[in-house]
């Protein structure tokens, strides 16, 4: 049987992957730097990519894009495709770029901004260019989108079908004026929009000198070995998975309507055929609050989280066919309208993620971690500042700790799990926000004790000083905290604490409340979740446990009871013979 050899050589090949990477890279940058919103310039709340003209097949994304994105907005680029061809949609021209929001369009939730835009070669569409970037605001009940008691998408906020935003290259001013009529704070967004407009338009030169440079053919044949070779190493990574069914589980706290958890069920099969088949059979059904998640979303959750198993293989739709991901109709895992979803993408997906996480630690514990935070920590503020005269919306997100794994503890103040976002430093909320943060530190004893321990989340304070406002929460893992793994122990759930009028009191939902009036000197204080642990507390070497102690990551008291270590309380050194102790009788007494 003769060997199929690839149309190109490798070298080539190689070259033209990393210059669509880094086009992809380009266009991320540039839409940072060109952004208004803190949240987009600051905190990196965007994606950029490349699309296959016939199916909206993700080509390349940015590797400072948001991971969550990597199927949602091949998801959408490809419902953009079938719309047009369905007469439902009106068809492109060159220079048009079309806009959609929509959840069930492929989307997340609704202040996700999605543009696309036709990259024409010789007269034909030869690809797609796509973004998304997230909108401090698209109207609804809540300044900021996260409704936590919606029931509804239309109380979220504004919602639009694939529509062409510009035509030509030049803006629609009347569509635009039907957004900005419908959202808060829209001065700010036209520097949103022309920021994403002119990141497809770099992407597009780019992308254009590559063309030109190995010429069309050659690159259309690079593309498609990138996404045959993605598959194969999917599959050969597949096979060090024991076969067999792995099962996990994650929760979330609640839906922000009914107080009871929601619970993600999970089996994982990994076939003779070295496949992967997810099914969430079991999960919680549809539920009333804005906790549901459309299935473009659950099927990106589980994308990433086989990405951060696997970080090796590249982005291409390749990398996702041996992956079979079971319709989960009738769960809230597939989000049908009208059902609320502002929760979606920064909550939910995460605890999908999670749930493979739960299921394959077990089987190649080597590769996976212990749970992390898992939260975006979603805050917002929208109110009105008198030092200026103009209502502002700001949108803050907090990292928090990941879990160990074999290798070693978790990351402190971490990304959230499906994401690059950081918080924008808190020196530019200051100055653009009527607010002052009067801590932001290190949540020290967070991590879940562990061989290898959880790492830390963070703990932060701001007050308000100016004006009238309302503070939103969509956050979770408050109810329980990030899972430990192979006997390591859950890291500390996050908390919220709201001062107003000098009573402190906590959302009757733990993390997730809407409209809570603030005026100045009112202040809110959030600790972020830290990771779970992994591995036996007790069989963490002593000598690390003393130097977490050093560093304040730990009291003397938790070095004994989490991790079966008696320190010095002077010199801060281990007392050998009564950790020794200790640990033989607690390991007698299991």
């Amino acid at each position: 049987m003769s060997k199929q050899v690839s149309p190109i050589d490798p070298v080539t090949l190689t070259v033209i992957q990393a210059g669509l990477e880094q086009i992809c890279d380009e266009m991320d940058l540039t839409f940072s730097r060109a952004a208004f919103s803190p949240i987009i310039a600051e905190a990196d709340d965007r994606s950029d990519g490349i699309y296959a003209a016939r199916d909206g097949a993700l080509i390349a994304q940015g590797i400072h894009g948001l991971p969550v994105f990597v199927g949602t907005m091949q998801a959408s680029t490809a419902t953009i495709i079938k719309m047009i061809a369905e007469g439902r949609c009106l068809p492109p021209e060159d220079g048009d770029i079309y806009a959609v929001n929509d959840p069930y369009l492929g989307g997340t939730h609704l202040m996700d901004v999605r543009f696309a835009m036709p990259f024409y070669r010789k007269g034909k569409i030869a690809c797609w260019l796509s973004n998304v970037g997230h909108w401090p605001d698209i109207g609804g009940a809540v300044p900021g989108g996260f409704s936590a008691s919606a029931t509804a998408v239309e109380q979220e906020g504004l919602r639009f079908p694939p529509i062409k935003l510009f035509k030509r290259d030049e803006l629609d001013t009347e569509l635009l004026a039907v957004i900005f009529s419908n959202i808060r704070v829209p001065e700010q967004r036209i520097g949103d929009i022309k920021a994403q407009y002119a990141a497809l338009k770099v992407g597009a030169e780019r992308l254009h000198t590559l063309f030109d440079r190995y010429g069309d053919d050659v690159v259309h044949a690079a593309i498609a070995e990138v996404r045959s070779r993605a598959a194969k190493q999917m599959r050969a990574a597949i096979a060090t998975i024991p076969e067999g069914v792995w099962r996990g589980e994650a929760f979330i706290d609640s839906d922000g309507i009914v107080d009871e958890p929601l619970r993600i069920a999970l089996a994982v099969e990994r076939t003779a055929d070295r496949r992967l088949v997810f099914d969430f059979a079991g999960s919680s059904p549809p539920c009333a609050g804005p906790m549901n998640c459309v299935l473009a979303t659950t099927h990106s959750a589980v994308y990433l989280a086989m990405r951060h198993i696997f970080p090796e293989i590249p982005l291409s739709a390749g990398a996702f066919e041996p992956m079979e991901i079971a319709d989960p109709f009738g769960t809230f895992l597939d989000a049908r309208y009208p059902r609320p979803v502002s929760g979606c993408a920064a909550e939910v997906s995460q605890r999908i993620a999670e749930s493979v996480f739960s299921a394959l630690v077990k089987a190649i514990p080597d590769k996976v971690t212990a749970a992390p935070a898992g939260t975006s920590g979603n805050f917002a503020l929208g109110g009105d500042d008198p030092s200026v005269g103009r209502d502002y919306v700001m949108y803050q997100i907090s990292g928090g700790g990941y879990g160990g794994y074999a290798g070693g503890d978790g990351l402190t103040n971490g990304c959230s799990t499906i994401g690059i976002s950081k918080s924008p430093p808190i020196e530019i909320s200051e100055q653009v926000f009527p607010v002052l943060f009067h801590r932001y530190a290190l949540r020290e004893g967070s991590g879940g004790a562990g061989r290898a321990r959880g790492g830390f989340g963070v703990d932060y304070e701001v007050e308000l000083l100016r004006g009238n406002a309302q503070a939103s929460f969509v956050m979770d893992h408050g109810r329980f905290g990030p899972q430990g793994a192979l006997g390591g122990s859950d890291g500390a759930p996050g908390t919220i604490h709201v001062n107003r009028g000098g009573h402190v009191f906590q959302p009757p939902h733990i993390t997730k409340a809407q409209d809570i009036p603030l005026t100045a000197g009112d202040r809110v204080a959030v600790q972020t979740p830290g990771g779970g642990g992994y591995g036996p507390a007790f069989e963490r070497p002593s000598e690390a446990v003393a130097a977490d102690v050093a560093l304040g990551y730990y009291t003397v008291e938790q070095a004994r009871d989490l991790f079966g270590v008696v320190l010095d309380r002077t010199s801060g050194k281990v007392r050998v013979d009564e950790t020794d102790a200790l640990r033989r009788h607690a390991q007698s007494a299991a």
